[in-house]
């Protein structure tokens, strides 16, 4: 019965990957609530890995959904075609280039420093206010990049040093990387599908690190745990991203800003008052 138990509360934490992962709310500041009512009976270096690592299944939906658009090895695609495809490679590497150059350098830092409820929900609380602002502002005419052919290297590396942001817990990745690309002059669809695309190597990175950092050293059934949490946030991720990508053809990102107020508030006021 323990077990069963145990595996539910993975289900519930691949839910909350799966979902928060790609939309702009924070993975961070729900994870952070989520573990305040249903931590998994496992040690505090597995659920440090687990938190990361469970992202690869998000990062697996990603890769299945785009498959076609960033594979230029198609045989269904011509030389433009396949020359474009390496493009957009291209500009996500420079784009990952400074959030994956500070990460390295200074995760550890930014997680014994900033990894805290009242940090976490100002982001929350400050990032969505940004969105609410910059969508109030935002106008069709301002929009130059409408394409990846129209995002020039130079952006890339911008949106990307912008990504770094997310080095503070309660950002968002793919929030920040959206405001960034916005204020830049991308159409939310370009923001939203480059956002998607820089977490690729990203997230592989990141895991591979931790679970280096780990060991491999599972005990007991937290590889299967693991293998649940990441199967349950593969499949909720390709749910959620398809969601976003419909939401954002008649809608702006205003409602994400208000969630992400709200859920700042409530994880302030959790901590305060517990």
């Amino acid at each position: 019965m323990e077990v069963i138990i145990e595996i539910i509360k993975v289900i519930i934490l691949g839910i909350v990957e799966g979902v928060t992962e790609w939309l702009p709310i924070s993975s961070t500041g729900h994870m952070i609530l989520v573990d305040e009512f249903i931590s998994l009976n496992a040690s505090p270096e597995f659920m440090k890995m687990f938190l990361v690592v469970i992202q690869l299944g998000a990062i697996l939906a990603v890769i299945l959904l785009y498959f076609n658009k960033l594979n230029p090895f198609s045989p269904k695609k011509s030389a433009e075609q396949k020359r474009d495809t390496w493009d957009i490679w291209v500009k996500v590497v420079i784009g990952c280039v400074p959030a994956g150059v500070l990460g390295v350098l200074l995760d550890d830092w930014f997680d014994a420093h900033f990894y805290n409820a009242t940090v976490v929900a100002l982001a929350l609380i400050v990032y969505g206010i940004a969105f609410i602002v910059i969508e109030t502002k935002y106008s069709k005419n301002r929009e130059k990049i409408t394409s990846f052919k129209q995002l020039d290297y130079r952006t890339a590396l911008l949106i990307g040093a912008f990504q770094c942001l997310s080095l503070i817990p309660g950002t968002s990745r793919s929030g920040v990387t959206i405001i960034g690309a916005l204020l830049l002059g991308a159409s939310r669809f370009v923001a939203t599908e480059y956002s998607f695309f820089m977490s690729i190597p990203i997230m592989f990175g990141a895991s591979f690190l931790k679970l280096i950092s780990f060991g491999f050293d599972f005990q007991g059934l937290e590889l299967l745990y693991l293998l649940i949490g990441m199967s349950v946030a593969f499949i909720v991720s390709i749910v959620s991203i398809r969601f976003l990508l419909r939401y954002l053809k008649k809608n702006d990102f205003k409602v994400f800003g208000w969630y992400r107020i709200a859920l700042g508030l409530v994880v302030m006021l959790y901590f305060w008052i517990r």
